[in-house]
């Protein structure tokens, strides 16, 4: 199978690939499309209200943008230089830098360790940051990534294998994107609302989490 196949591919839960990376973005542009009413609802009560419809259209085309024949790294770069290119708003910018920063740690690695995949997600989170100057509990996709990449580290250094490291994460974003529901924004437009942001979920932090699930269900597929 090649990056830029139509047919899903699982991982080993071992190690990942190129393809193994390319199902990745392949299923999580699924999971966006399925749930971009969902996220765009959430966008709404606090933001511009076009979230998951943007999300939609940046994994669209990072499907498009596969490459065939690149190492892993190359494959995310791609992915994330699509999703800058053709998803609106702040997502775009926060979605394509992770996977660009994410891509470049992996350098021209044929396969990718739990480890690796670790170093990614911290480079992926870092990378966030610096763009987006977020930091935890400013009800942004920080406060599910953050506690997802915590969580991978922490069961790695509990001997988990790439699959039981991702699930943690997957697991640990999803409660974080909950944590944001009582929190007060501190950034991006959500902020201007003030004490009204308090009681709704961060759509970035939710999307994070539909990310890093579907990350999940194609590590666990081995």
């Amino acid at each position: 199978m090649n990056a830029g196949s139509t047919d899903s591919g699982p991982a080993d839960g071992v190690s990942l690939d190129a393809d193994g990376l390319a199902s990745w973005i392949r299923h999580a542009a699924e999971r966006v499309a399925a749930d971009a009413e969902r996220l765009t609802r959430l966008d709404a009560a606090i933001g511009d209200g076009d979230h998951g419809h943007n999300l939609d259209r940046g994994f669209r085309a990072a499907v498009e943008a596969l490459p065939d024949g690149a190492p892993p790294g190359k494959v995310l770069i791609a992915a994330g230089r699509a999703i800058v290119s053709k998803t609106g708003g702040a997502s775009g910018p926060l979605y394509g830098t992770a996977l660009r920063r994410a891509g470049k740690s992996l350098g021209d690695a044929a396969d990718v360790d739990a480890a690796a995949l670790g170093g990614a997600l911290r480079a992926a989170l870092d990378g966030v940051r610096d763009l987006g100057k977020a930091a935890d509990g400013d009800k942004t996709m920080v406060d599910a990534l953050a506690p997802a990449v915590a969580a991978y580290e922490a069961a790695l250094a509990d001997g988990a294998d790439l699959a039981g490291c991702v699930r943690a994460a997957a697991d640990a974003a999803v409660t974080g994107a909950e944590d944001t529901v009582p929190m007060r924004a501190r950034k991006g437009r959500a902020s201007y609302l003030g004490e009204r942001s308090v009681g709704h979920m961060d759509p970035g932090a939710a999307s994070t989490a539909l990310l890093l699930g579907a990350l999940a269900d194609v590590t666990g597929e081995g």
